[in-house]
């Protein structure tokens, strides 16, 4: 009974490996992007009366959360992701962390912003960045960084902070997800 239980949990153990292999392949043939909410930033939202343009007034990364985008970066290229396009939203707490995975440029991309404090802004947001993700020419690793309410809402899944899914291409609705990568 044990050798069963352990050669059943192997045998799980080796089909999930290989269906994250597979979807690391997806992502470096540009089959498929990796969708990333933004490394650790403790709190929730922003402070009242926050500015965009003003990192200041914004939640931020603190240094585990800047550690944290940059092993995301080093597990990048050791799955030979090298010069991926990366966008991120305009907030600061994801550009830095677009920033700290070591690729430049960062493109600032509004789709990607957080709704959290602005709900009816969900479904008109969600409906652009599936629009976008279905028109991407699927040539080149893509790496998108934004917020848990707008991965939950394009993909149902509740990503923790530094959390990735990579979405097969063409997008789906719902996206299928081939990954789900706990933060490294």
């Amino acid at each position: 009974m044990r050798i069963a239980v352990l050669v059943a949990l192997l045998l799980w153990a080796v089909s999930a490996w290989s269906d994250e292999e597979a979807a690391w392949a997806a992502l470096r043939e540009g089959r498929a992007v990796l969708l990333m909410r933004h490394a650790l930033a403790p709190g929730t939202g922003d402070p009242p009366g926050f500015v965009l343009e003003d990192c200041t007034t914004q939640r931020n990364l603190d240094q585990a959360g800047r550690l944290q985008a940059k092993r995301w970066g080093d597990l990048l290229r050791q799955n030979r992701i090298t010069a991926p396009r990366v966008l991120s939203s305009r907030w600061c707490r994801a550009l830095e962390t677009a920033e700290q995975l070591g690729f430049a440029p960062v493109e600032p991309l509004s789709i990607l912003d957080s709704f959290f404090v602005q709900t009816d802004r969900k479904n008109e947001q969600t409906q652009a960045l599936h629009m976008y993700l279905r028109a991407l020419p699927g040539t080149s690793p893509v790496v998108l960084i934004s917020h848990q309410v707008n991965i939950t809402a394009l993909t149902g899944v509740f990503p923790r902070s530094g959390e990735a899914l990579i979405l097969a291409l063409p997008i789906s609705d719902p996206p299928r997800v081939l990954a789900r990568l706990s933060p490294p």
